[in-house]
């Protein structure tokens, strides 16, 4: 049975970097990082939020597409509203698929810090883009929210499995990663 693996976690975890690693790994499965699609949409930079009003039926779209031609889809994705995570479990199911839900976390000083260093060895426009829209809607105190709303969003649903996430740990955090998908493949 295929599976939409939503790989949540705050900003700057390490979410697209390990969805990248699993689909090295692993031929067929669809890396559907919502916010390289967002990158797609003109004016993107400027209405962050009219824009994700945008991707998020497109990125429905895909999943459903790529589910029903029997392949896992991974999505790498911060989503801390119960109502946008049960509209991509109910994809999966209509498409006959499993919703898998994992969420990485690390203490949330210890997020808000890895967001500001993110990007500090990389030229990937986005990361300095992904720090200019933070800083411009709250900063620490909003990256230290949407945490928050994690942790929430993890408690409500009980299928959720938390995985720490270690900074400078990529491969030991990929290997838990591993550990949680394979429980019940």
């Amino acid at each position: 049975m295929p599976r939409l693996i939503h790989l949540n976690g705050p900003p700057g975890i390490g979410k697209s970097t390990l969805a990248q690693m699993y689909v090295d790994k692993h031929p067929g499965v669809l890396n559907l990082d919502v916010d390289l699609i967002r990158g797609l949409i003109g004016g993107w930079r400027d209405r962050f939020a009219e824009t994700g009003e945008i991707v998020r039926p497109i990125a429905l779209s895909i999943a459903h597409t790529h589910l029903l031609a029997g392949y896992d889809v991974i999505m790498p994705q911060y989503l801390g509203v119960l109502s946008e995570i049960e509209r991509f479990e109910a994809v999966a199911l209509d498409a006959g698929a499993a919703f898998w839900e994992v969420v990485l976390m690390d203490t949330k000083e210890r997020s808000v810090e890895r967001f500001t260093r993110r990007g500090e060895n990389d030229e990937l426009p986005w990361h300095r883009q992904a720090k200019e829209i933070v800083e411009r809607n709250g900063g620490p105190a909003l990256l230290a929210d949407m945490n928050d709303r994690l942790i929430d969003m993890a408690r409500a649903r009980p299928n959720a499995v938390v995985v720490p996430s270690v900074a400078e740990a990529v491969h030991r955090t990929y290997e838990a990663l591993i550990a949680v998908l394979e429980r019940g493949a």
